[in-house]
């Protein structure tokens, strides 16, 4: 930018500055700062994009070495399970395996949330059903008396399967924490939109477009940080997944557009 400036001193020093040459001066002045800008970024920009690099393999071996014990640790204990018989060891067993399963999860979620921020998450396809059981399976000891029911068709997925998993998990979670006593909640497929229906009271209008601001929370009574929905939105608009809200007496039902990542 110096030299260019510089340049453009001395040349409307020598030929002055008027309508006539300003077109020539111009074209000139860009040509020399895109040249100068190819000569001189290389040298500049090439160790910093060398030592990304080198933290993005540092960091992938950092995580294969921790998985390694972790599943070492795991298949020993499988192993252990069919030979021991004494009740204080199985016991004893089966707080390593639950310890252990916990420290593959954090080893998971660490892994995605790295390859999220540097952007090479990898798409795979996947079972909506899959998917959805998972989440109900997840939550059946604290959804208490709520009811869920599930109408699915088989379908296939192409996408961020981890995030997409985060997103259904959020919904479920919103859907049976702000459910009625009794309430229900009601998971459907069809043309394209897949909708997560609760029966609990409607969100205000007003609070309609907040819901997704990060550690928003309509109810302050309920627990949590206001996050889930945050993390719905960023993951949709990520994937060109549109997002709507249905939300009145009888209950609130979020819309999900999965046109864009239908395999």
């Amino acid at each position: 930018m110096i030299l260019v400036l510089v340049t453009n001193y001395y040349l409307v020093n020598i030929f002055g500055f008027n309508q006539e040459n300003f077109m020539l001066i111009t074209s000139f002045l860009i040509i020399l700062a895109v040249v100068l800008n190819s000569f001189l970024s290389k040298p500049l920009l090439e160790p910093l994009f060398r030592s990304d690099e080198n933290l993005q393999r540092t960091i992938k071996e950092t995580l294969h070495e921790l998985n390694i014990p972790a599943s070492t640790i795991q298949a020993n204990v499988q192993m252990l399970e069919r030979t021991i018989k004494d009740e204080k060891n199985i016991k004893r067993l089966q707080r390593i395996k639950q310890a252990t399963n916990e420290l593959l999860k954090l080893y998971n979620q660490m892994e995605y949330e790295i390859k999220k921020e540097i952007d090479k998450i990898d798409k795979q396809q996947f079972s909506l059903n899959e998917i959805i059981d998972h989440s109900i399976e997840k939550f059946d000891d604290i959804k208490k008396d709520i009811q869920i029911e599930k109408n699915l068709p088989e379908i296939v997925l192409y996408s961020d399967k981890n995030g997409f998993q985060k997103v259904i998990d959020n919904l479920l979670s919103n859907a049976i924490k702000y459910n009625s006593a009794n309430g229900v909640v009601k998971i459907e497929f069809k043309n394209s939109i897949l909708g997560v229906y609760n029966s609990g009271k409607a969100i205000d209008t007003k609070n309609i477009m907040m819901i997704f601001e990060q550690y928003y929370q309509e109810d302050s009574s309920k627990k949590g940080f206001g996050l889930g929905l945050n993390i719905v939105k960023e993951f949709c608009d990520k994937n060109a997944i549109e997002i709507k809200i249905d939300s009145n007496e009888s209950g609130t039902t979020f819309f999900l557009n999965l046109i864009n990542i239908l395999k």
